[in-house]
């Protein structure tokens, strides 16, 4: 029996790593979750009313694209954090989670080849595996590029030769970042869209940490390509409410950008997708449309912020992060770190090497361990607690 060469040298993924890892081990306390970045604030209550008012959809298919009241919901979000008007007929649809839109954006936008070259993607590294996997599935090359200390934790793709931006469809880019927190500045968004536009290129943007943050809203990609007067078919942005909304069950999400590229994506899920059900994108248009639960959750994790940088403010290397929930703790060796956390303490946290892949024989994740905090305040600060005494001793 045959199967595609292209996914035959994968390496393993994060999770059976992980449990591989630590599971062979007993924990040395009561676990503490701080790996997947699942939030488990509690989500808004009245979602389970609108899904229970409008489960009569159950009973019929859902529109590939989103409802209408979804798309105009997600129209309304975009105009009122990025200033953007989009037309919710031809320049958004509605995902079935995030990872299903940043995986066939590329099946839907980039070409099989590009001057008669095999294509390049490139991503930041550490990176979100899906960016990788989209990559492999057109048989593009991925590019990792270095998202270090160094660089600002953003990867430096103008630094790249031209051999390889020549070849380019298209550019990853997660800001804020996971796993680092840090934030593309008005400059940086603005430096990749001429550097997309001097080598014919895509700029997909994973915003799904946009609405974490502590005080000043994150700029985002489609609001600088619009002050720019760039062409919004040149980026695509990214959006879902498991983390602004905690609904990660929900699976909703958003795609935006041209009307050119969402006809494309559209064209493929037409084929090849897998739509939201009518009540969950009831319950989804609702939750888009309210800011209030949004701003309540914003201050759950402000507070942890401060909870981190209290109790790790006196550790070496340690960097507060700009947004997002994760720490990127620097440690000597990623899995050491976390098998003796998890042996000393309970605490299970996901090695930062298991993010990333070797860029010129360096893993740019090897020397960080990630924690997410996610779990309620308590749980968070007595976590971060037995972090810094058992990995950081004073």
């Amino acid at each position: 029996m045959v199967y595609p060469e292209r996914f035959s040298n994968l390496p393993a993924h994060a999770w059976p790593r992980l449990r591989a890892l630590l599971d062979v081990h007993e924990g040395g306390g009561p676990t503490i979750h701080m790996t997947i970045g699942e939030p488990k604030h509690v989500f808004p209550a009245w979602v389970m009313d609108v899904i229970a008012e409008n489960a009569s959809g159950f009973n019929s298919y859902p529109p590939n694209d989103g409802s209408p009241e979804l798309r105009a919901a997600i129209s309304g979000f975009v105009k009122r954090r990025y200033d953007v008007v989009l037309d919710p007929d031809t320049q958004v649809m509605a995902l079935n989670g995030t990872r299903e839109g940043l995986y066939n954006a590329v099946m839907a936008l980039c070409p099989e080849t590009k001057n008669g070259e095999r294509p390049a993607i490139l991503m930041p590294n550490p990176f979100y595996q899906v960016y990788m996997i989209a990559a492999l599935s057109v048989t593009s090359d991925p590019i990792m590029v270095p998202a270090t200390l160094e660089n600002g934790h953003l990867p430096d793709f103008a630094n790249l030769p031209d051999h390889v931006l020549n070849r380019t469809t298209a550019a990853f880019i997660c800001s804020p970042a996971n796993p680092q927190g840090a934030v593309a500045s008005r400059e940086y968004w603005r430096d990749l869209i001429h550097l997309a536009e001097k080598f014919d290129f895509k700029i997909f943007a994973d915003e799904c940490y946009s609405e974490i943050y502590r005080d000043t809203p994150p700029v985002g990609a489609l609001q600088v390509a619009h002050e720019l007067g760039a062409d919004l078919n040149r980026v695509v942005i990214f959006h879902s409410l498991s983390k602004r909304s905690n609904l990660p069950g929900l699976r909703s999400g958003f795609v935006a950008s041209g009307a050119d590229n969402i006809r494309e994506i559209k064209q493929l899920r037409n084929f090849a997708g897998a739509p939201l059900p009518l009540p969950l994108q009831a319950a989804a248009a609702a939750v888009w449309n309210d800011e209030a639960h949004a701003i309540e959750n914003r201050a759950m994790y402000v507070e942890k912020y401060d909870i981190a940088d209290r109790i790790l403010g006196n550790v070496p290397g340690y960097a507060s992060p700009e947004a997002g929930f994760f720490l990127w703790l620097p440690v000597e060796n990623d899995e050491a770190a976390a098998v003796k956390l998890w042996r000393e303490t309970g605490v299970r946290v996901l090695p930062g090497g298991y993010l990333a892949q070797d860029w010129n024989g360096i893993n740019p994740g090897q020397r960080y361990i990630r924690a997410a905090m996610v779990a309620p305040k308590a749980e968070t600060a007595r976590g971060i607690e037995l972090i810094r005494d058992c990995l950081y001793p004073q």
